[in-house]
């Protein structure tokens, strides 16, 4: 054949289409619960306490104008005064309140009962079985 002599020809094309679906199929169950336990735990926390002890100091000083109160390392000084009758009036420190704070601390150990929730999940076998004969 010549170039002259050309017919013109079909060529069947082919064209293949997929048509996917999906559907939901159920191949077993399980159950999930929540189960309590319980335990014992060791608490061992500082406890910290704190006692006071009052002293009465006398003083029986003559002063010229009322003390404040004051603060010496962990006492608190709190002056009392008292106004006295002589020829002249004069203040006298009578006494002093000396608090003083101690602390201490101690360890009490406690064993107190915790509890903590745990997931148990079990298959649900009865269901499976009955899929699979289907």
């Amino acid at each position: 054949m010549g170039r002259g002599d050309e017919q013109s020809r079909d060529i069947p094309v082919v064209k293949e289409e997929l048509d996917i679906k999906k559907r939901q199929v159920e191949t077993g169950r399980v159950r999930v619960r929540k189960v309590v336990r319980e335990y014992e735990a060791v608490i061992d926390e500082p406890l910290e306490d704190t006692q006071v002890e009052v002293e009465r100091v006398a003083v029986n000083t003559y002063v010229e104008e009322p003390a404040p109160a004051r603060r010496e390392g962990d006492t608190t000084i709190i002056p009392i005064h008292e106004e006295v009758t002589v020829v002249e009036k004069r203040l006298v420190l009578k006494e002093e309140i000396h608090i003083t704070r101690t602390h201490t601390t101690r360890d009490e150990p406690k064993t107190v009962t915790l509890r903590r929730e745990e997931a148990v999940i079990e298959r649900d076998e009865e269901n499976d079985e009955n899929r699979n004969q289907t």
